[in-house]
C-alpha cells in the first residue's frame, strides 16, 4: 500500500473519528439542556380578566408546576377581543416554552370563524401541548313551558315558530353558539337574545323573559335543583358525571349535537418537541391529583387532558365544527 493511499485512510479515519465525538457532544448537550429545562421563570399567559374558571385553574396549574420545576410559573392576563389579544400576544412569541397561553372554545374554534380578521392563526401559529379541561352545557327551560324532554321542546317549537326565545352571555359565546346549533339541527325557530353576561342571562330565564338557555351546568345546578329550572339535557357527547342521569342532546333526540366550553395549553409554533413534551407530561400529573380535580369540579370542569397530537387533532376538528355553526348564525365580529 502506498503512502499516499495509508494518509488518506489515516484522514478519513480522523475524520470519522471527529464526527463521531462532534455527534456525542451534540447528543449530551441536548440530553443536559433538556433535563435543565426551565433555568428561569415562565409566563403562564391567561387571555380573559382575572377571576373566571380559566384564570382560577390556570393559577391553580401555575402553583403546581413552579413546585415541581423550581422555577416560578407566573400568570399573565392579557384580556380583549374575545381572547385573541392574549393568543397573539403568545403566537408572536419566542418558541422556547416560556411562554404559552391557556386558550380555549372562544380563541382556537369560535373566533377564526367569528371574527373578519384574526391577528393569529389558531392552528399554524401554535404548538398545542394538551386539552385541560371540559366544561358541560345544559339545556334548561322555564318550568313554565310545558315541555319535559327535548323532544317535546322541538315539538313545541315548530308548533309555534319564533315564539320561543333563548338567553346567552354574549354574540358568539358557546351557549349563544349552542343555540344556533340546535336550530340547524332540528328546524325549531326560536330567537337569541344577547346579554351583557352569563348572569343576566339567566336572571331573564328565571323571570321568564326568555324560554330556555344553554348554560354552564355548574351555574345551573343549584336553580335545577331547587325547582327554579326544569334540565333537559347536556350538550356534551358524554354524560356528566356532575349530573349522570340527565341525558345528552345525542341521547335525546339530536344525533351528534356537541357543544362543549373547554380549554388547553399552548406554545408558539416552533417550540422544541422535548419541551412540549415537559409540559405535557407534567401538566397530565397535575390534572390527575384529587386536588386539581376537585377545584376543576368546583368550577364545573371535568379534567381531560390529552397528547399534544390529540389536542391538535381536536382543534381542528372544533375549528370545522364552528366555522358551519357561526355561518348558520350569522354572527360576525368585524
Amino acid at each position: 500500500m502506498s503512502l499516499h493511499s495509508i494518509a488518506a485512510r489515516s484522514r478519513a479515519a480522523a475524520f470519522a473519528l471527529l464526527a463521531g465525538l462532534a455527534c456525542c457532544l451534540f447528543a449530551t448537550a441536548g440530553t443536559a439542556a433538556a433535563q435543565a429545562w426551565p433555568t428561569r421563570p415562565v409566563k403562564l399567559v391567561v387571555p380573559f380578566p382575572p377571576g373566571g374558571p380559566l384564570d382560577t385553574i390556570g393559577r391553580a396549574i401555575a402553583q403546581k408546576l413552579t413546585e415541581a420545576w423550581g422555577q416560578s410559573v407566573v400568570v399573565e392576563n392579557k384580556p380583549g377581543a374575545g381572547g385573541n389579544i392574549g393568543a397573539d400576544f403568545v403566537a408572536k412569541s419566542p418558541p422556547d416554552g416560556y411562554t404559552v397561553v391557556m386558550g380555549a372554545l372562544s380563541t382556537h374554534a369560535v373566533n377564526p370563524s367569528l371574527y373578519a380578521k384574526m391577528p393569529y392563526d389558531a392552528q399554524k401559529d401554535f404548538a398545542p401541548i394538551s386539552l385541560v379541561a371540559v366544561t358541560p352545557n345544559v339545556l334548561v327551560v322555564n318550568p313554565a313551558l310545558p315541555v319535559h324532554s327535548v323532544k317535546e321542546l322541538i315539538a313545541y317549537g315548530k308548533a309555534h315558530p319564533g315564539k320561543l326565545s333563548f338567553g346567552s352571555g354574549s354574540i358568539g359565546s358557546a351557549g349563544h353558539l349552542a343555540g344556533e346549533l340546535f336550530k340547524v339541527d332540528t328546524g325549531v325557530d326560536m330567537v337569541h337574545v344577547p346579554y351583557k353576561g352569563a348572569a343576566p342571562a339567566m336572571q331573564a330565564l328565571l323571570a321568564g323573559d326568555t324560554q330556555l338557555m344553554f348554560d354552564n351546568l355548574a351555574s345551573s345546578m343549584a336553580q335545577m335543583k331547587a325547582g327554579k329550572l326544569r334540565a333537559l339535557a347536556v350538550t356534551t357527547a358524554q354524560r356528566s358525571s356532575f349530573a349522570p342521569d340527565l341525558p345528552t342532546m345525542a341521547e335525546a333526540g339530536v344525533p351528534g349535537f356537541d357543544i362543549s366550553t373547554w380549554f388547553g395549553l399552548l406554545a408558539p409554533a416552533g417550540t422544541p418537541p422535548f419541551i412540549i413534551e415537559k409540559w405535557n407530561l407534567r401538566v397530565r400529573e397535575i390534572l390527575s391529583t384529587p386536588d386539581m380535580r376537585a377545584r376543576l369540579a368546583a368550577q364545573g370542569a371535568e379534567a381531560s387532558p390529552d397528547t399534544p397530537a390529540q389536542f391538535a387533532q381536536f382543534i381542528a376538528s372544533e375549528i370545522a365544527k364552528y366555522a358551519r355553526v357561526v355561518k348558520a348564525s350569522g354572527a360576525r365580529v368585524d
